[in-house]
């Protein structure tokens, strides 16, 4: 796992090794043991990595990777069925010089080429490859987006890094804020798609590579493997249950054991759910050792799962240790959080993932994960719940349903909230959404409703005026087409895997991890158990009142069910309770003053500060929608700082 960087200017000068060392400088905590670079000065191409070594821990694994050819690699992630790649190019007469699996991929660019050979690599991974002979740049990134890559241009020329602190000291860095992710931002609390929070910049999708012939050519990311084209040409499925668990169990642990592969030392997350316990007993059963697992507990009965990860840890018998987490260890992370994830983001339980990610490092560099188990088979409680409320509402024609929608509108929000609110529930809030739900045609839109924050909140339509229309979504896209998804869940859980999955969860684990310097690996992101995992009809995935049975049906071959089966509590906090006293209640209103954000001008003050004060005041816990904004505060703060260098803030 390492961070990369580079460019391709425009005007090639001599300070082109320098400003590739500075970016790169900048993504260390992400490659903490080496790093490089290299540069070609007449054409004004300069390419940079940071190495967090696990792999052949020699200098033979460092880079960047030139071949004898002359291509140059920079390489960020894993290549998980390396050993085969190596063999197959064995065979066909190349030698190597080391074992690292970067040396493989760069091997089997020069042979195959390098679209051919990104369908062959089954991993995570981001990487910049210059071709001297085509005179090009490409870039790539894996299947399901584990790994980041933003590029995009500047007047200087064309830039890509791992991270967007490391394009801040691009030459002619900018900076103006895209008013669309910040739309983007607050009504789903991360920036999904290719948009980042920078103009002219992007993500790269999923899946896919660029080719750049000229450093002011502006080419389109072209697809190498498709998730909607798995679903599309997904066959009728004709193995009986049985069978069919016992497959993905094969399939399961083969690809667990790829991914215990690692020089350094290696342990799992494990929460005592069917996801990360499931990882944690094949791993068990693959290892002579103890597993080493690691948990983030908190002091609040109501969000703490680390008993149950404990009782199934001693189940089976790993080496475990957990954490209790409290308000100050919160508050002491809530500061680092915009330089973490250096573009603004709002799922609140990065600070947990933060947590236990630093646990973890103290102990091992490689952690394997659960993530992905949710959203392929059909773990989300909205799953069933949309599904339900799309059946009530489905037979009704909009005709009726869009006068019913008016008429619920009109119910002032305070007389609702009086007769039906909680402290931690909106009465206003869930009708103003049952509202925008009637109005719609197809599941896919309703379900971008269940999704979003503050597009539901009473008057938000003042909050965003000035950003105008947010872009369009996956949740559009299906609405036009959705190819091979038959029922409301499949569509629900492809939206997941296109867009929560990648710019959400990944987002959050890859900078938690590599802000101190640990590797986190997806066995259930492998395309041999995605691809499975969509073949499979949803009877498999939710059956009766189980979701998740086919997991759960392997893990009780390890776990008993006791010790697993409870209601879903995802990696949640108590944020709400906290943001209400000292000290995040003085961070949050510092951030908040009205005179601050009239004058960054990007935010509306009055409809914040009415829902900061119903926050304060127990009428409703508006900490989901109120944290997307903290975080941009925070952020566009720290962005706009002097640095250390005494350049200017960046513009707006």
């Amino acid at each position: 796992m390492c961070g990369i960087a580079g460019v391709w200017l425009r005007q090639p000068g001599r300070e082109l090794a320098l400003t590739v060392q500075k970016m790169t400088a900048t993504l260390t905590h992400r490659g903490p043991d080496g790093g490089g670079i290299w540069v070609d000065e007449t054409v004004g191409v300069g390419l940079g990595h940071r190495r967090l070594a696990i792999l052949d821990l020699s200098p033979q694994g460092a880079q960047p990777l030139v071949s004898p050819t002359g291509l140059v690699l920079v390489f960020n992630g894993e290549i998980y069925n390396f050993r085969a790649l190596r063999r197959e190019l064995g065979q066909q007469g190349y030698v190597f010089q080391g074992h690292s699996d970067t040396e493989v991929l760069l091997t089997g660019i020069a042979a195959w080429g390098f679209v051919p050979c990104l369908q062959k690599c089954r991993g995570m991974f981001a990487l910049a490859l210059w071709h001297p002979q085509e005179r090009c740049l490409y870039l790539g990134r894996d299947r399901l987006g584990e790994k980041p890559l933003y590029y995009g241009w500047t007047e200087a020329g064309f830039v890509f890094a791992s991270e967007l602190k490391a394009l801040r000291l691009s030459p002619a860095w900018s900076g103006q804020i895209n008013p669309e992710a910040l739309h983007l931002l607050l009504r789903y609390g991360y920036i999904p798609g290719s948009h980042s929070i920078y103009q002219n910049i992007d993500k790269l999708p999923p899946g896919t590579w660029l080719k750049i012939t000229h450093p002011g050519e502006n080419p389109q990311p072209q697809s190498y493997w498709s998730l909607t084209e798995v679903i599309r040409q997904a066959p009728p499925w004709q193995l009986s249950a049985g069978d069919t668990v016992q497959l993905l169990e094969n399939v399961l642990t083969e690809t667990i054991q790829e991914q215990m592969v690692a020089d350094v030392p290696l342990g799992a997350f494990l929460s005592g759910g069917v996801d990360s316990s499931l990882i944690v007993a094949l791993m068990q059963k693959q290892s002579s050792q103890p597993v080493k697992t690691f948990t983030i507990g908190f002091s609040e009965a109501t969000y703490n799962e680390a008993p149950w990860a404990k009782q199934v840890a001693q189940h089976l018998g790993t080496a475990h240790t957990e954490l209790i987490t409290t308000p100050e260890l919160a508050m002491a992370v809530i500061p680092k959080l915009p330089q973490i994830y250096d573009e603004p983001f709002a799922d609140n339980s990065q600070i947990p993932t933060f947590l236990v990610a630093e646990l973890t490092r103290q102990c091992v560099t490689v952690s394997l994960s659960g993530d992905g188990g949710d959203e392929l088979f059909g773990g989300y409680r909205q799953y069933r719940y949309g599904q339900t409320l799309w059946r009530a509402i489905a037979w009704l024609p909009l005709r009726i349903r869009q006068p019913l929608a008016n008429l619920l509108r009109i119910i002032p929000a305070d007389l609702l909230n009086r007769l039906f609110t909680t402290p931690y529930y909106s009465a206003a809030d869930n009708v103003a959404r049952l509202a925008a739900v009637l109005e719609e045609s197809r599941p896919a839109l309703l379900y971008r409703h269940l999704c979003s924050r503050w597009l539901s909140v009473p008057l938000t339509a003042d909050l965003v005026a000035s950003l105008g229309e947010a872009p369009q979504t996956i949740f559009e896209q299906l609405a036009g087409c959705s190819p091979g998804l038959t029922d409301a869940i499949s569509i629900f859980m492809c939206a997941d895997c296109l867009m929560e999955l990648p710019d959400d969860i990944l987002v959050k684990v890859d900078r938690a991890t590599m802000a101190v310097g640990l590797e986190s690996r997806a066995p259930y992101l492998d395309q041999k158990v995605v691809e499975l995992a969509w073949q499979l009809p949803m009877s498999y995935k939710i059956h009766g009142d189980k979701s998740k049975w086919i997991l759960r049906e392997i893990l009780a071959r390890y776990v008993p069910a006791h010790l697993t089966e409870r209601p879903k509590q995802g990696f949640a906090l108590p944020l709400g309770e906290w943001l209400r006293t000292p000290p995040l209640r003085d961070w949050a209103e510092t951030l908040i003053n009205s005179q601050k954000l009239q004058q960054q001008g990007f935010l509306d003050a009055p409809t914040i500060t009415r829902t900061w004060q119903e926050h304060l005041q127990g009428k409703s816990n508006w900490q989901a929608y109120l944290w997307p904004v903290f975080m941009f505060q925070a952020w566009y703060e720290t962005q706009n700082r002097t640095d250390a260098n005494g350049s200017s803030p960046n513009g707006c």
